[in-house]
Order: structure tokens, then sequence, then C-alpha cells
């Protein structure tokens, strides 16, 4: 049994689905069910009793405590977070309350559920906290990839956020002991991701003949890592990562956002003729960029594949390929996800930001 925390959000989701398919033991899943947590991402999962899942937030101890006891988990695998830049800096105290306070509540239940177990079970646990590559702040265009030991430089409340979650899982491991490993990914991307993030964003305005926005000119440049690949690298780092250890994920797939917009026009084009606009691309538009919008990602993934022998399994072309099938498949999803909360949310962030 594992216990994984913000499983019915995009990576949790993709996550949850993939290890019950890879391996024999089950999950308690538990999430808040915030505007990005559906739990239609688990609609396959109803009647599986391999998974539990519960609503509820890191952040309260006393249900965290509980589980714990109960369900006695071997690992605990902690994706809950909020994860949106744009979202950040708009409203940043979330991203305090949840990624800083919840992730300590959830280390001093994990400390004392760890501290109590025998020790041949206090050896085998491991807590481990998925994070990401903005932490190491922003690269210039010939500046080597993010590894592992780069200096935090976090630009963003959210990047912040991470920062000081990443900080306080270190100082849990070295301060008491606790087993910890913690991974840093480039961007995913994938099914069920929530639409406010560039891709699904992108598709989603592209079929319904919609503007098309890209911040400043287009020239940022992400690594973009296919989350079926992130899960795997994740299970490899649960199975047989060193305690204590950071393992940067990524997809050895460094885009600008202008590339990915127009492979994702071109992709539409070939595969759903009857949008209202084609060719696509014609939709793009130019909007003013964001606050302190990071230049440059770019990880470099050599430690885990030289320690674990995970490398990614899809390129940027197959991934993304499979991507715009799986939402041109799941139009249904895409349309209960976007509620008014979210069409608010994009009329407030792209308001009045034409170039």
């Amino acid at each position: 049994m594992i216990l994984v925390t913000g499983g019915a959000g995009f990576i949790g989701a993709n996550f949850v689905l993939d290890w019950l398919a890879a391996c024999n033991e089950s999950i308690v899943n538990l999430d808040k069910l915030t505007y990005a947590g559906n739990l239609e991402n688990l609609t396959s999962l109803r009647d599986n009793a391999r998974h539990v899942f519960v609503q509820g937030d890191i952040g309260d101890r006393a249900l965290v405590d509980d589980l714990l006891a109960r369900h006695r988990p071997c690992a605990v695998i902690n994706f809950a977070a909020e994860s949106h830049v744009d979202r950040s800096i708009h409203g940043p105290a979330e991203f305090i309350e949840t990624n800083v306070v919840g992730t300590f509540n959830l280390l001093e239940a994990v400390r004392a559920h760890w501290s109590a177990l025998p020790a041949d079970e206090q050896e085998t646990f491991r807590f481990l906290h998925v994070s990401t590559d903005e932490v190491y702040g922003s690269l210039g265009p010939t500046d080597p990839a993010f590894s592992e030991t780069t200096a935090y430089a976090p630009n963003s409340p959210y990047s912040a956020s991470k920062a000081a979650s990443d900080h306080l899982v270190r100082a849990y491991h070295h301060t008491y002991g606790l087993p910890v490993l913690t991974t840093n990914c480039s961007n995913n991307y994938g099914p069920l991701q929530f639409p406010e993030k560039l891709i699904p964003l992108v598709i989603h305005n592209a079929l319904a003949g919609k503007s098309l926005p890209i911040y400043g000119d287009g020239s940022n440049v992400r690594d973009w890592l296919y989350v079926g690949d992130h899960c795997s690298a994740i299970r490899r780092v649960l199975e047989a990562g060193r305690v204590g250890e950071t393992y940067n994920i990524g997809g050895c797939n460094e885009k600008t956002n202008l590339d990915v917009v127009n492979t994702l026009c071109a992709i539409l084009d070939e595969l759903h003729s009857g949008s209202p606009v084609t060719p696509h691309a014609r939709l793009i538009t130019f909007v003013k960029d964001r606050p302190g919008h990071d230049q440059r990602y770019a990880i470099d993934a050599s430690k885990i594949e030289r320690e674990l022998g995970w490398t990614p399994s899809e390129t940027f072309e197959t991934g993304i390929r499979k991507t715009v099938a799986w939402y041109l498949a799941h139009q249904d999803w895409v349309n209960h996800v976007t509620s008014g909360e979210y069409r608010s949310w994009v009329s407030r962030n792209y308001a009045d930001t034409h170039a």
C-alpha cells in the first residue's frame, strides 16, 4: 500500500493509473479536489478495490495521521501542489498555504508515523516529493542545463513556494533522518491536463476557433516531458533511488512556445480539419508577456540515467501526437472541466494583454 497526495490532478491521476496498471500494490489517494483535481480523471477506477479515494487536505493533520495509522503505507508520494505560475502571480497566498504549509504539515505527520514503525519498516519506508525545474530559475540560450547541484533561484511565487517545500523535505532528511527522495521535472504534457496550461489550452481554443495566446514573442524555451514518462521515472526513483538524493527528470525536448503551438496547429490541421478556423495557425495571437517570465528551462537528466537506467520513451513528436489524439477523443472530459471558474480565470488573466 502506498499513499499518494494530489492523485486526482493531472500528473497525480496519471501516476495513479500507471501505478495500478504496472504494480501490485494498492493506493490510498488523498486529494483536496480544487479546481484542477477532478474525480473524472479516475473514472476507470470506480470499482477497483485497490484504489481508495479520500477527499481531504494535506494540511489536515488529523486526517493524514488517521490515514497513515489505518493503512500503514510503505511509501508516501507527494504530488499535492498549486502549480500554475499565472495563478500564483494573481493570488500567491494559496501557493504558500498548500505548497509550503501543507508540505510542512504532511512531513510532520509522516515523520511521526515513520518514527513509530519497527526498524525493518523504517528501513524500507520512503517519502517521495515531486517538484519542478522552475525552482532553478531561468537559463540563457547557451547556459548548461539544470543539474541536481544547480543553485535554486526561483522567480515566481509558485516556484518560490516549491523551492521552500524542497528545502523542507531536504531538512527533514538531514535533521530527522526521514528517508526522502525528491524529483524535479520539466514541463509535463499529456492526457488529463487542465486546460489552463499551454498545450491543452491551445487545443481547446483551436477547436472552438478562439485565439491562441502566446506570451511575448513566443521565444521562451521549455523542456517537454510526456506525463507517462514522468510516471515511469517516479516509479524507478521510488524503487531504486538513493535516500536523500534529488533526481532531475526531463524529456530531452527543448522547444520554444511558438514551436509548440505551431506543431499543435499542424497536427490539428491534419486530424481535425473541421474546426471553425483553419489553418489553425491563423488563430495565433501574441499577448503582453507575464511578469518575471523565465526565458529558458532545460534539464540535465544524466544522473537518473546513469544511476537508475531511466530514459524517456517518448520523443516530443510521438508524445504530442498522442496528446492531441487523446483530447480529440475526450471532448466530453474537456467540456466538463472547463467550468465557469476556469472561464473567469482566462478572462481575467488575458484581459487587456494584447501586445
